[in-house]
């Protein structure tokens, strides 16, 4: 038996995509490390009745945990539901509000804002504690709380904000209500595998062949066709283990190098790390994707150590003035191309000195394509000490979709150079 948790995440404009839902994946993730499975994520807006309703949907859970609504403003009502769906009375915990005050002077002084009555009645607000709650001392301007109930799961109330949620998340899983709520949890082990290149179809069929011969009721298999890139996360106890084992070695056995991360980490850390390793130095030079090449590049902490540059060569102009792209090779076979994305690689890693060089070059749409460069054709190329690698991909979905798809896919074919050159070694 494992302890269970439901996560509500309060806001009207979570609910209506406006602001992406950053906290249940998290807590979610928190959750499973500590043995807990989440049972439901649920969104809702800020309306009363709808934050009533998933708090009862709840009630079959061992903790419930909101995110959200906590602020001074009439629409925050979080705590005043939370109240009365356990049959608590609220009261101003004067000590909490003097607290809140010292915050909410030094935030005013801060920013320039006047002390104004608003201001005094947002702190009162705030200070309002349920009868029996433990409080969670702010980690910005609003408390955390744990109200326990008589006939009902605990609610463990956390602000919205994700930085303040999660620096208060130490001291909200040491509280002794939430510590008791969840004191069947158990060791729930979660595995990733990443695979580049078959068809989701075909990894069906994998699965499939091996359920026939191998016990898989242990094994909670979710599959996901992310960017072109197959992912297969496994989450399972200890006792399943064996289990986990033979189908990691069915997959790695069937699709080999396209198995291409196997230990959790993703296609950024895996190139990152390639290149670590190896002591190899990048440039760009992007026409189609504008940037977000070398944007993705620099995303993981110490990039500076294998990306040395980019160019942005958006023109036919920039492209001969800033990777020496001869203009008549342009002209001859367009922008467009498989030589001009090849040039434009071999350009960059020149006029940086680096050991590879990267390129992207296409129609991204939603116009601009012709019977022979429609929408969604991209050239990619990377070039290397040894020799220069092209891929052209025809990529569907908007413009947005297109972009990001010929960035994923010019780090894998970065991905397989690499891998060819440390064979040479």
């Amino acid at each position: 038996m494992s302890a269970r948790a439901g996560i509500i995440v309060t806001g009207t404009e979570v609910l209506t995509g406006r602001v992406h839902d950053r906290n249940g994946p998290w807590l979610a993730e928190q959750l499973r490390q500590l043995g807990v499975d989440v049972g439901r994520i649920i969104v809702v807006g800020d309306r009363p009745a709808d934050l009533t309703a998933a708090l009862a949907f709840l009630v079959d859970h061992d903790l419930i945990i909101t995110s959200g609504g906590l602020g001074p403003t009439a629409d925050d009502l979080t705590v005043d539901v939370v109240a009365a769906h356990q049959g608590r009375m609220l009261t101003v915990d004067q000590g909490l509000a003097g607290r809140i005050e010292s915050i909410v002077t030094r935030l005013a002084t801060s920013r320039g804002w006047a002390l104004t009555d608003d201001l005094a009645q947002g702190v009162t607000k705030q200070a309002r504690v349920p009868q029996g709650a433990h409080v969670l001392e702010p980690t910005g301007t609003a408390p955390g709380l744990v109200v326990p109930s008589d006939d009902a799961p605990p609610v463990l109330v956390l602000p919205g904000p994700p930085a303040e949620l999660q620096r208060m998340w130490p001291a909200a899983v040491a509280d002794p209500i939430v510590t008791e709520a969840l004191r069947h949890a158990g060791e729930i082990r979660q595995e990733t595998v990443r695979i580049w290149g078959p068809p989701e179809s075909e990894l069906a069929g994998i699965l499939g062949a091996h359920e026939v011969n191998h016990d898989m009721s242990g094994l909670e298999i979710t599959t996901c066709m992310r960017d072109g890139e197959l992912e297969v996360v496994t989450r399972f106890s200890p006792t399943a283990a064996a289990d986990y084992a033979a189908l990691a070695s069915a997959l790695t056995g069937h699709f080999g190098p396209s198995a291409y991360s196997t230990d959790g980490r993703d296609l950024d850390r895996v190139v990152a790390d390639q290149l670590l390793a190896a002591e190899a130095t990048v440039a760009t030079a992007e026409s189609c994707t504008a940037g977000l090449l070398a944007g993705r590049l620099a995303d993981l902490p110490g990039s500076s150590a294998y990306l040395m540059g980019g160019f942005v060569t958006y023109s036919n102009d920039a492209k001969t003035a800033e990777v020496g792209v001869p203009a008549a090779l342009i002209a001859e076979v367009g922008a467009v191309s498989q030589e001009v994305a090849t040039a434009m690689a071999e350009g960059a890693r020149r006029r940086l000195g680096t050991t590879y060089g990267l390129s992207t070059t296409g129609v991204a749409g939603p116009g601009g394509g012709t019977p022979d460069k429609p929408v969604g054709l991209v050239h990619v190329a990377v070039a290397g000490p040894h020799r220069t690698w092209h891929r052209a991909l025809q990529l569907g979905g908007d413009r947005g979709t297109i972009r990001r798809r010929a960035v994923v896919s010019t780090l894998h074919l970065l991905r397989e150079a690499q891998l060819e050159d440390m064979a040479r070694v």
